[in-house]
């Protein structure tokens, strides 16, 4: 009798001992699912909404969360993860400092490597009204590289970049690079445009390519936003004649977009970036401790030109593709389906050269479009976004931004440089 009456004293001590247990482990398991929640800064109330609920749906929070089909998050870098261009900002860099690696031979073949002979598009013409050839702005162009290359201490020459980058050689070499640039992707696509820009960095190493990106971000990132107009001198008219061309100058970071990555990160959804810029150049703003991003350096993809001896060649990588507009969808299929088995459930962007990866994916289940106010097949997704505005269940969301001071707005509108009041869609 004393036996059995011991048993249920036993197990009331068992239970007690298993409650005690559980109540001690409690705070460390409220802990693990504390994770990270999305910073409301600057996002469009609705915006922010819909993002956040995606991350509630798909993250480890989630009751169907599968560390083993890892959902994961598309974005783009230009002007979407940053505002302005990293790639274009380089390029006004390197003409800037006439940072080349190129004789004046070389120089010649790369500018026209992959670019169709005869005349730009009409929008193209010089300030004459006259046509443009590829040949006529190619050879001004190698006239004025070789002066400066004979001249400039940092090529063969003597002077300092002071004294070269006053000359009217200089000048014209400037107004005209840049023209060919804009010729090039307006009118043959930016298929061939965005690859050639790249070939400028012809018989530099790669870490060369790097250190020349971080000093050109860390230049934008403390210049002022503002539109410059290169025009080219006219006692060097020259075969192409006078030229103008205007860009846009500085480069800021968005502190929204890199706490949207960091917190998917920490919610178990991976991101990675997927530009039109060359990899190695936006790996540099990507994954640096400085800028805030901190993504892994295997994540970045892009564009990559292929190397001989440790050196960039202007060779486009063979058999991969070229990652803008369907080039994106491609890469995307690719390397990321093939390594999860399952495409992506969110596409950042902001340009026509992102359409494709918004609407071709199946798995996608929100388009964040950062609003530039564009037409085109942007526009589309762009009024597609307005459209859908104070819906429940949006597919495709919008994102405003100030371009005067490159922040974003808690609006899907966005201010136009030079204006002060925000615009929705493009007129």
């Amino acid at each position: 009798m004393s036996h059995r009456k011991a048993q249920p004293k036993t197990w009331w001590l068992t239970m007690l001992m298993i409650v005690a247990l559980l109540a001690m482990q409690m705070p460390a398991l409220a802990k693990d699912t504390n994770v990270q929640m999305l910073d409301k800064g600057k996002w469009a109330p609705a915006t922010y909404q819909a993002v956040h609920e995606l991350i509630e749906k798909n993250g480890i929070k989630s009751a169907s969360y599968n560390a083993k089909k890892k959902p994961y998050a598309v974005f783009d870098w230009d002007n979407t993860s940053i505002m302005h261009d990293t790639e274009e900002a380089l390029f006004v860099y390197q003409i800037n400092h006439l940072a080349y690696k190129l004789t004046p031979e070389e120089f010649g073949k790369v500018i026209r490597t992959n670019v169709p002979e005869g005349p730009f598009s009409d929008s193209y013409k010089n300030v004459d009204g006259k046509p443009v050839t590829l040949d006529a702005i190619a050879t001004d162009l190698v006239a004025d590289y070789t002066y400066l290359y004979q001249n400039y201490q940092g090529l063969k020459g003597t002077k300092s970049l002071e004294e070269v980058t006053a000359t009217e050689q200089f000048a014209d070499f400037k107004a005209k690079l840049f023209f060919l640039y804009e010729a090039i992707n307006d009118t043959h696509s930016n298929t061939i445009g965005y690859p050639w820009v790249l070939y400028l960095f012809t018989n530099m190493t790669v870490k060369e390519v790097q250190q020349l990106a971080e000093a050109s971000n860390d230049l934008g990132l403390g210049m002022a936003i503002e539109k410059v107009t290169w025009t080219s001198p006219k006692s060097l008219a020259g075969k192409a004649g006078v030229v103008k061309a205007s860009h846009t100058t500085g480069l800021r970071l968005t502190s929204e977009v890199a706490n949207l990555m960091n917190t998917l990160r920490a919610n178990g959804i991976d991101v990675y970036v997927v530009s039109a810029s060359l990899e190695d150049v936006v790996r540099v703003f990507a994954t640096l401790p400085k800028y805030g991003y901190n993504l892994p350096s295997e994540n970045i993809i892009g564009m990559r030109l292929k190397t001989e001896d440790g050196r960039i060649t202007n060779v486009y990588q063979p058999d991969y593709p070229i990652t803008v507009a369907h080039g994106k969808t491609e890469v995307i299929q690719d390397v990321l389906v093939k390594k999860y088995g399952h495409g992506p459930i969110f596409i950042a962007g902001d340009s026509n050269g992102d359409f494709e990866m918004m609407t071709e994916l199946d798995s996608v289940q929100l388009v964040l479009v950062v609003n530039r106010v564009k037409g085109g097949k942007i526009g589309q997704q762009i009024t597609k976004g307005a459209e859908q505005m104070g819906k429940a269940n949006p597919t495709v969301v919008l994102q405003g931004r100030d371009e005067n001071t490159g922040m974003w707005i808690p609006s899907e509108a966005t201010i136009r440089l030079g204006q002060k009041e925000p615009q929705l869609v493009a007129k």
